[in-house]
Parts: C-alpha cells; sequence; structure tokens
C-alpha cells in the first residue's frame, strides 16, 4: 500500500494506539504505530506521505517536539494533535508550528476519521501540485535566454510586435520564438502557457542559457 494514504498513530499509550489502529483499519484506512515520536523519525526517510496522528503529550520527545523536528527537516506531511481537556493551549502551540487539526479528548470516531481524511486528501493535492510545478520547471529550464524573455512578455499580456520592440528583433522571428516556446513548454494554448507559468512561480528569472 502506497504511503500516499497511511496514518502514522504516534502515542506512548498502547490502549490509545491499539484503538485508533482498530478505528482506521476498520474504516480501511492503512495505519502504523508508533510508541514514541523518536521511532517515527527514524522510518522518516522511508515516508513519502499520509499523515500523522499523535499525543501532544508524550515522555521523551512530545508532540510538540516532533512537529519542530519535521518543520527543521522540511517535511510537509500534515500532522493531527490529539490533547486531553488540560492541555488545548498546548494544542494552540502545535498549530503555530504547522499542525493541520487538534481534537480534543473523548472525541467521536467519526470526527477523527474525517480529520484524517481531509489531511489525506490535502496531501495528495499538495504531491501532485508538487509535481507538476517540477514538471513545469523542467520544461522552463530547456528555453534559451531569448525564449525565456519571449515567455516572459508573453505571459505579461503583450502582442508580439510589442515583444519584438522590447527585444529588438522583428515580429517575425518573435512568431518562431513563440512556437519554439509552445512546443519545449507542451502548451496547446496561450492561457495554458500562462497558467503553467504562474503555477512554476518563477516569472521573470532570467535563463542562464545563451540564446
Amino acid at each position: 500500500m502506497p504511503d500516499e494514504g497511511i496514518v502514522h498513530v504516534v502515542d506512548d499509550d498502547e490502549a490509545m494506539r491499539e484503538s485508533l489502529a482498530f478505528l482506521f483499519k476498520s474504516a480501511k484506512v492503512p495505519v502504523a504505530t508508533y510508541e514514541a515520536a523518536s521511532l517515527f523519525l527514524d522510518k522518516l526517510p522511508g515516508v513519502t506521505g499520509g499523515c500523522v496522528v499523535t499525543d501532544v503529550r508524550m515522555p521523551g520527545m512530545s508532540g510538540i517536539d516532533l512537529l519542530k523536528r519535521l518543520r527543521e527537516l522540511n517535511c510537509t506531511i500534515p500532522v493531527i494533535v490529539i490533547t486531553g481537556h488540560g492541555d488545548v493551549p498546548l494544542a494552540v502551540e502545535a498549530m503555530k508550528y504547522g499542525a493541520s487539526d487538534f481534537l480534543e479528548k473523548p472525541f467521536d470516531d467519526d470526527l477523527i476519521l474525517a480529520a484524517v481524511r481531509t489531511a489525506l486528501s490535502d496531501q495528495a493535492a499538495s504531491q501532485e501540485e508538487q509535481a507538476l510545478r517540477a514538471a513545469i520547471v523542467r520544461r522552463l529550464e530547456l528555453l534559451s535566454a531569448r525564449e525565456r524573455q519571449v515567455l516572459d512578455g508573453l505571459v505579461a499580456g503583450h502582442p508580439n510586435k510589442t515583444i519584438a520592440f522590447d527585444l529588438g528583433i522583428s515580429p517575425r522571428t518573435i512568431e518562431i520564438y513563440r512556437a519554439n516556446v509552445m512546443t519545449k513548454m507542451e502548451a496547446a494554448s496561450l492561457s495554458e502557457l500562462v497558467r503553467m507559468a504562474l503555477t512554476a512561480g518563477v516569472l521573470g528569472k532570467a535563463s542562464a542559457k545563451g540564446p
């Protein structure tokens, strides 16, 4: 089963781990359990997605400490914090460190299942967006410096004649460069090309390649 759909339960309370594992398995949501945050971090290099459900208060490395460490590692996996009534301020602090949600004990089964499914859905969408952005950036790197200038002009909404004037070349040459840009970027229309450039978020950065 791909990591994208796995819930990683991190809790020192064995009864809570087993209860959550049973709940997720019953809902056909893959689950892995860890009795300590350090054990999850040991497995982190092999984790490619999913989400984490962790108690905010644990001996050794707490849920807050785990969030801080994930942040230091630039890990974007969603983290849902579970907390006792008296630990709500800690849960709020966890949100400041990037927790996607927190649930106060005792929580309803449907509530945590909904929170997990939302986290998994958001994570999948985020991974798809990152993959799309990476693919577009790779295409942008294929453009020459001149083709990149033409792309910037097109995305700015300038007509061919204006781009030609700004670059000191003929409109006919701009048409050739424009066709090359469309081909290399695998764009079927100008609107798609603009969306690609906006998705990549790298507009206005000059290419290091020659013309």
